[in-house]
């Protein structure tokens, strides 16, 4: 059957390629050596191989005879791509939202300020590399500094700073867009295990005794009182019908330009999402999804983004890789971690699992969080992957355009 561009054919190919890379990549991320493992880093890994190696060869081997099977996968891993980062980035507005704004005002100048530290050695880092590395490459300027972004954002593993980069170099043309991808893929491996090991080597090297800093460590009570939910009318039991609400706003307040900036997509969510999980109500109506609902949008969204960009990027990825290019990701990541961990200790002044919490926040590493609370043996460090993560993603993103619009 066909039905102009799309077909069965065409949804039943692109069914199977999500559907296998899903599943693939999180069997990847499980496997475990010595207590790290990829996660959903892993999907991301398989959607690179597929769009490299295996997509080419499933358009003249699962489709043939159908042009248009092959034309739909490919305009429907857009929208795939482009629906998952709107779930992810909404939902991880929802959840920092509680404790964001308080965040701000009693904790800036360590776990906020940390996470200003990171972003900015990393976006100065990457501006550096763009002057320096620009004068020696035979690749163009504008192709050269999306890759040099793409970078910034594997390096950081800051999906929605992919996503904002994407969005930024759009209007310049797909190749541009491609850029980037291959960019973030080459980056983003070594911006996951880099920060994962990290966490697990410092308190080795240093002979730290956890006992004791477990002991040491400052968790940020919150000290406002509960709002009082029990009364509240929710519009559907699980609040969908707010998470959708924040998404739509978020789309249009990302695409409102002035003087050629917007937030995009990317922050418009963010933002929307981050106010509305502020105040967590509308009179007596809950405006506040359920926390199930959002991690599990939030895994949804960052699957399909990681799907729709890996293809997209992996058909590219052997085009555009250079060895060069892997040793500009790796100082990405090892420079603003190492600046910032020392910055916490000397200046801040943070104990350890306090200090290396807020490193994976502002390196805004979940699997380096969960690496963390397995050393630790405390999901207490989570109060300062909290309390620094929000500010580093809406940093990262802004910096991402910024060194886009300016360099």
């Amino acid at each position: 059957m066909d039905l102009g561009i799309l077909s069965v054919s065409g949804v039943a190919f692109l069914t199977f390629s999500v559907l296998a890379i899903a599943a693939l990549g999180y069997l990847l991320g499980r496997i475990t050596v010595k207590g790290v493992n990829l996660g959903t880093a892993g999907v991301f890994i398989v959607a690179l191989l597929f769009g490299a190696f295996l997509f080419p060869v499933l358009e003249k081997q699962l489709v043939v005879g159908d042009e248009n099977a092959v034309s739909f996968t490919k305009e429907a891993l857009k929208i795939v791509e482009n629906l998952g980062l709107i779930f992810f980035v909404t939902s991880v507005g929802f959840i920092a939202g509680p404790r964001f704004f308080r965040n701000m005002k009693k904790n800036f100048k360590s776990y906020v300020l940390l996470g200003l530290v990171i972003i900015g050695a990393g976006a100065l880092v990457c501006v550096l590399l763009i002057v320096l590395g620009g004068r020696v490459t035979s690749v163009d300027h504008d192709t050269f500094k999306s890759t040099m972004v793409g970078l910034l954002a594997g390096a950081l593993t800051s999906t929605p700073a992919f996503s904002a980069s994407k969005e930024a170099v759009g209007e310049l043309g797909a190749h541009f867009e491609d850029a980037v991808s291959a960019g973030y893929a080459i980056a983003y491996l070594f911006g996951v295990i880099g920060v994962v090991l990290f966490v697990q080597i410092v308190p080795k090297l240093s002979k730290a005794d956890m006992t004791e800093e477990l002991k040491k460590i400052s968790v940020q009570a919150d000290d406002e009182k509960k709002k009082d939910v029990t009364n509240l009318v929710k519009i559907d039991e699980f609040g969908f019908s707010a998470f959708a609400l924040a998404a739509i706003l978020g789309v249009m307040v990302g695409s409102i330009k002035v003087k050629g900036f917007s937030l995009t997509t990317t922050g418009g969510c963010i933002l929307v999402a981050l106010v509305f999980g502020h105040f967590g109500r509308v009179g007596k109506i809950s405006i506040m999804p359920e926390q199930s609902v959002l991690r599990t949008l939030r895994e949804l969204g960052l699957m399909m983004f990681l799907i729709g960009a890996g293809v997209t990027g992996g058909a590219k990825f052997v085009q555009y890789f250079e060895p060069v290019y892997f040793l500009y990701g790796a100082v990405l990541t090892l420079v603003p971690m190492i600046i910032g961990f020392v910055f916490a200790k000397y200046v801040l002044k943070m104990p350890l699992l306090n200090n290396l919490g807020s490193i994976t926040g502002g390196m805004t590493s979940t699997p380096a969080l969960g690496t963390l609370i397995s050393v630790a043996g405390t999901e207490d460090v989570a109060a300062a992957y909290a309390a620094t993560y929000p500010i580093a993603l809406i940093s990262v993103v802004i910096a991402s355009k910024l060194i886009i619009m300016f360099c």
